[in-house]
Formats: C-alpha cells, structure tokens, sequence
C-alpha cells in the first residue's frame, strides 16, 4: 500500500486559508498567494515539488467544505483529473458527481478505500480538516508543508488541537526564493 500524504501550503503562521473563507472566497481573505510558488512563474525546484506529488498520487481525501468550495472549479474529474476522490461527509449529495465517492462512516474509512484505490501510490489528504481527523488516528504517514513567507492571521489552521503530541522526523527541508518546503515522517509510538 502507498503511504498517507498530507501535502498543503501554508502561511508562516500555520494557516491554510485566510479568514472569511467560502466558496467564492475558496482561499480566504489575504491568502490567494499561498499557492503562487506552484502557479505563478515557478522554478524547476517548486514544479517538481508538484510534478512529483501530482506523478505518486493514487485517490485523494478530502472533507466536505473543500469539495463544496471547490468543486465547481474542478468539474467532475476532481482535483487530479483520473485520481478517485473520496469525500468525507455526513450525507453525500443527492445529485451525482462522476470522479468521487461520499464516504458517510469517517475519515478512516475513507482512507482505507482511498488505500484501495490507490493501490502503491499515495492517498493525497486535500484540506485541514481531514488532515486533523487522521493524524491523531495514526492514519498520516507524511506531511509536506510548503511554508509560504506570509502571516495571515487568522483563517483555517492546518494544526489545530490534535489532543496529544505527535512526534516527527525530518525528511528533508529545501527552500527556494518563494517557499521553505518541510517534508516529515511521523513517528509511530513505541
């Protein structure tokens, strides 16, 4: 099985939306830049960050805010065209959206069809909210945070309370003019 990913950008101060967030605002107040170092004249170092992440993903994760915000921007292929999506949520809805599947008994359960899916390669955690449900569940088996120079201030924190200390290893941390990427094994307990 491939491993778990959480892969996000990130303001300095650990936020991954700015605040007033929605569907019209889907990156928030003050926080449209956070992904300029992957879309905006990005260097060979920043493109492959994403070329790799894009060439190991197998299905993505996601929870509901993040597919109802953005999944008129996607259309039905979701986030990575070919990539199954598994949506974590209370009720699916009832129209049909082709690419995903509503997994309404949990963020683990999505994750092992996720799993499933992807056979050998990496389940993609797309949104803060899922990333803090599968963390403390030892279902996470990286994180890669792309730390963007900007304070925020407020918006969506990618680590919120998580109940317990989890213990990480650096992998490795590059940097370009544009972001400081942090990679992370996390530690299981002993």
């Amino acid at each position: 099985m491939g491993l778990v990913i959480c892969d996000m950008s990130i303001s300095l101060d650990g936020y991954v939306t700015g605040p007033n967030a929605g569907r019209e605002n889907p990156f928030g107040d003050g926080a449209a830049s956070l992904h300029d170092w992957m879309f905006k004249d990005p260097i060979d170092a920043d493109r492959q960050y994403l070329e790799d992440a894009i060439a190991h993903c197998g299905a993505v994760v996601m929870g509901r805010t993040s597919f109802d915000k953005t999944v008129h921007e996607w259309g039905p292929g979701g986030p990575l065209p070919g990539v199954r999506s598994f949506v974590v949520t209370h009720t699916a809805p009832a129209e049909d959206h082709p690419g995903y599947t509503f997994v309404t008994d949990g963020v683990a359960r999505a994750i092992v069809q996720a799993r499933e899916a992807a056979g050998d390669r990496w389940v993609g955690l797309h949104g803060a909210t899922v990333m803090q449900q599968a963390l403390p569940l030892g279902l996470v088996d990286e994180i890669y945070v792309h730390v963007v120079p900007l304070l925020l201030g407020g918006g969506t924190p990618l680590f919120a309370a998580l109940g317990s200390a989890i213990r990480l290893e650096r992998v490795e941390t590059p940097r370009s003019p544009a972001v400081d990427h942090l990679r992370y094994r996390v530690l299981r307990p002993s």
